[in-house]
């Protein structure tokens, strides 16, 4: 009688539980045939012709637009583009090009990649591709990427100008893997102080960061700043792992959980490479989930400060799934939490466009500015899980050490130097014809950073501004002096050497890296009462 007790409501719950399963599922099953019949209708009986394919993929789209704005369509064709930044290569020649008056230019060839191999240098110009010209027919950068790249093996032929030959020089490249590397770079900002910029958190992440942190180590890094300023994210699994470099022990990292999903926990492991040592992460409104999983953790076990301005707000987690046509839906299937059982998801019930564009808003609240506007719930305030330090949810990470934005060296003209493209128009112009006598005086990114004279160049930038009918004025230049002669001079190291080489030199203009620097020179990090372990 008891066995019958206890048997009878587990009986009875397990075949309501089933029942709910079927009822939904049958559900379902209805609005499927129902959505298909439509479709049928449509084909057969319409007024004018329809292609049903695009018809069924405006439905899928709009249908997800409907469930918050991280769930979304991706067709057949954008899928592979869309991936290979997070897969950490594609396949292609190996090139970084700018298209400057109608004129395809190779920036810089990617080490030990195709192009190098056959010969291809910074500074020629692409004038065909299998035959077609390319020069001054206002070629656009899709219509490139989608001449050279091509699967792996094949072979692209391509014919170049090159600065002192009459003819021009035709090359066979064989197209193969290219790196995609999302550390941008890492150097010494000072003594004892590391940096690391991460633009995203793909598969080689991880390997890449434990590569800088050994370089940097050998050169006698005792503290280390990461930058995550402008990252978007990425892989969940490797922002789980870049955490487990720095966390000690078996701590929390982040745990998921959805209506679907039932709770999951991803807790530290394996021994990392930076466990101890003082620890700065830099976010922005533009860094958003992997990277708020990363500062989240580090901010909830005390681990280090961060540092900057508050993030995104990106909390739902994505798993991609494939449809029977080889296209995609990348669909929401759970929430994200910091190890204080923070959710960091900002509202999206005003639309997916004011979500978006929520981040622009700051500016216009004074956020961006100061951080008194950012207006937090007493709900809505945890504390760290080793000092009991205050921590928010409810919308992005706030910094422990808030950075505002700079705007005292703007102006119109700065601005519109940007916005025309004027700078990095010029500065590939000015590498171009000068990458001879530039590189005999500068043999080396070291001897650049510290002799290089720029007061030729700025003059000739300007004479280069008023001809794209920018006129000068030098009331606004002198105000905007630092960032604009910074900016050019990093441009200019980035095409005459390497791609990082931008981020050495433009550290004067990142007010967040160099507060952050000042956290640690000025011992200020230490009375934040952060854990040593």
């Amino acid at each position: 009688m008891r066995i019958y007790k206890i048997i009878t409501p587990l009986f009875l719950t397990l075949t309501f539980s089933f029942s709910a399963f079927q009822v939904k599922a049958q559900d379902v099953v209805i609005e499927a045939q129902k959505f298909g019949r439509l479709i049928d209708y449509i084909d057969k009986m319409y007024v004018d012709s329809v292609d049903t394919h695009k018809l069924v993929e405006k439905a899928i789209i709009s249908m997800l637009e409907e469930l918050d704005p991280h769930s979304v369509y991706i067709s057949k064709e954008e899928y592979d583009d869309m991936n290979a930044p997070l897969v950490g290569s594609f396949s292609g020649v190996g090139i970084r090009f700018q298209i400057l008056k109608d004129t395809i230019m190779v920036v810089e060839t990617i080490s030990g990649g195709p192009s190098e191999k056959v010969g291809l240098m910074a500074g020629d110009k692409i004038i065909e591709i299998e035959g077609t010209n390319v020069a001054g027919v206002n070629v656009k950068n899709s219509d490139v990427r989608s001449k050279l790249l091509g699967n792996k093996g094949t072979k692209v032929n391509v014919k170049i100008a090159r600065k002192n030959e009459l003819e021009l020089l035709a090359f066979t490249i064989t197209r193969a893997d290219i790196p995609i590397y999302s550390v941008d770079a890492y150097h010494m900002v000072a003594p004892k102080i590391g940096y690391i910029k991460i633009n995203n958190f793909s598969r080689t992440t991880t390997d890449e960061v434990k590569k800088a942190i050994k370089q940097l180590e050998q050169e006698g890094m005792k503290d280390l700043i990461i930058d995550l300023q402008g990252n978007g994210g990425g892989y969940l699994s490797t922002a789980i792992e870049l955490s487990d470099e720095v966390l000690s022990g078996d701590k929390l990292i982040v745990y998921t959980e959805g209506v679907n999903s039932p709770r999951r926990d991803y807790k530290a492991g394996s021994k990392g490479m930076f466990e101890k040592g003082r620890l700065i992460v830099l976010v922005d409104e533009s860094s958003a989930s992997a990277s708020e999983i990363f500062a989240g953790a580090v901010q909830d076990w005390d681990r280090g400060l961060i540092v900057g301005r508050r993030s995104f707000g990106k909390g739902l987690v994505q798993n991609q799934l494939r449809l029977t046509d080889g296209s995609w839906v990348r669909l929401t299937t759970s929430r994200y939490f910091t190890p204080t059982g923070r959710s960091i998801q900002k509202t999206y019930s005003n639309g997916n466009e004011e979500y978006k564009m929520e981040k622009f808003t700051r500016y216009e609240t004074g956020e961006a500015f100061h951080i008194d506007s950012i207006k937090i719930a007493d709900s809505l305030k945890y504390e760290t899980l080793i000092k009991k330090r205050t921590v928010y949810g409810g919308g992005g990470i706030i910094p422990d050490v808030f950075v505002a934005i700079d705007t005292t060296m703007s102006s119109d003209y700065s601005i519109e130097l940007i916005r025309k493209g004027i700078t990095n128009q010029f500065a590939l112009s000015y590498v171009n014809e000068n990458r001879e006598i530039l590189k005999q005086h500068h043999p080396d990114f070291k001897s650049f950073k510290q002799n290089f004279n720029l007061d030729d160049a700025i003059k000739q930038m300007i004479a280069y501004a008023e001809k794209e009918d920018l006129p000068y004025n030098d009331e606004e230049y002198q105000k905007s002096k630092l960032v604009i002669d910074t900016r050019l001079k990093a441009i200019i190291a980035q095409n005459l050497y390497e791609t990082n080489k931008f981020y050495e030199i433009i550290t004067p203009l990142n007010e967040t890296l160099i507060k952050a620097i000042e956290l640690l020179q000025n011992d200020e990090y230490n009375k934040m009462d952060l854990s040593k372990n």
